[in-house]
């Protein structure tokens, strides 16, 4: 008989619990909370658990919690962490569960602190003595921001499963297969003058523009040269998100800045993409030598790509009665599936509500995703 509470009482809880990732050191929070709840949860039904510190965090943990030993079984993955909330743009608090008009809100409902609390709900009345093969949770810390729990977890290589799934909100869908993400800053320094004489300065509006015009080469070379079809978008995007320079128009401009945001395919690492906007703008540079620097703004995420056809992918498909997909939005998968486990993403909840003020879970995936994780289980476990 386990002491796990009701599934209203977990979601809860964990909703309760701040756990909030920020790049900001004022706005980031500990995960240990959850941590704590999840560790007193899953050791309650037998499992093993394991806290394990992150590094390169700001005293963040990972718990695993494991039935069974041996290799193979199932991986069943998520994050402790949120995102920031916008204060005054949400209707009620959101570290309260609100249920209304069949939904549950709160911030983490379906990104997604949730998730756990119907693995809880999955596992209370499944026959965990039959497990021929083991069955691992892995909370992890700081997706949100920098992934770098995923990182550490699949760098220690401490289990070997056969398959993982990583519970973000897909509407139930199994995803095989997401872009990257990179960002990075551009800064050209130049020399402020009278704009009277622009021979004593260096507009760095002007070499901006040439910058600019390099990088546009670059968006069609990766559009030319990249290409997967499965993706609505089937080639990798750039975007100019953001340009400053200069402070008033009798002056010659000293300081210009652009943020851009690349999205790239999956068979293009996030460090040969790096490497490519150094290449097209080093002809500039060489020009104008130490008046570029090139950072990134926050950690990336590389692409993911598993397989549609894989046995896997086939089995997922058919127990929730949708095709294997892809996505444009990033997730912890490329450094899971480095396990060496077939993985896929699916998840209660629609990414529509992620990072939404008045974030929300319909009602209607807690019994769809409890028998779907029930039947996932069965199919790596036990069968």
């Amino acid at each position: 008989m386990n002491s796990v509470p009701d599934l209203k009482t977990t979601f809860s809880q964990l909703i309760a619990t701040p756990s909030i990732s920020a790049l900001e050191v004022e706005q980031d929070m500990s995960n240990q909370g959850v941590i704590d709840l999840l560790h007193t949860w899953f050791g309650d039904l037998g499992f093993q658990c394991k806290v394990q510190p992150v590094a390169n965090s700001r005293a963040k943990h990972n718990l695993i919690a494991s039935f069974g030993a041996g290799s193979g079984g199932l991986l069943l993955a998520g994050h402790t962490d949120t995102v920031p909330f916008d204060e005054g743009r949400w209707s009620q608090d959101p570290f309260t569960l609100t249920e209304k008009d069949n939904r549950w809100y709160g911030l983490g409902t379906c990104d997604m602190k949730g998730f756990f609390a119907l693995i809880l709900e999955a596992l209370k009345d499944m026959p965990l003595q039959n497990f021929k093969r083991p069955l691992h949770i892995l909370a992890s810390a700081d997706e949100e921001t920098t992934m770098n729990g995923a990182k550490a977890f699949a760098e220690a290589k401490s289990i070997s499963p056969d398959y993982a799934i990583i519970g973000e909100p897909t509407s139930l869908k199994p995803v095989y297969m997401h872009k990257g993400h990179l960002t990075q800053g551009i800064r050209v320094t130049g020399r402020s003058g009278h704009s009277s004489d622009p021979a004593k300065g260096l507009n760095a509006i002007e070499i901006m523009h040439q910058v600019m015009g390099q990088l546009l080469k670059l968006k069609q070379h990766l559009a030319d040269n990249y290409r997967e079809e499965a993706f609505s978008v089937p080639y990798p995007t750039m975007n100019f998100g953001h340009v400053h320079g200069g402070d008033a128009a009798n002056r010659i401009c000293g300081c210009c800045d652009l943020h851009i945001d690349i999205r790239p395919l999956p068979g293009l690492a996030l460090e040969e993409l790096e490497q490519l906007v150094l290449n097209y703008l080093e002809p500039i540079s060489s020009q104008h030598p130490g008046s570029i620097q090139v950072a990134p703004l926050y950690p990336g995420a590389e692409p993911f790509a598993g397989k549609a056809e894989s046995s896997w992918s086939q089995l997922v498909a058919e127990l929730s009665a949708s095709a294997p997909e892809v996505v444009n939005y990033a997730t912890e998968a490329p450094y899971i599936s480095k396990l060496g486990c077939q993985t896929l993403v699916l998840g209660p909840g629609s990414i529509e509500q992620a990072h939404q003020p008045d974030e929300f879970l319909d009602t209607a995936y807690l019994k769809q995703t409890v028998e779907l994780l029930k039947k996932l289980i069965y199919h790596a476990c036990i069968k």
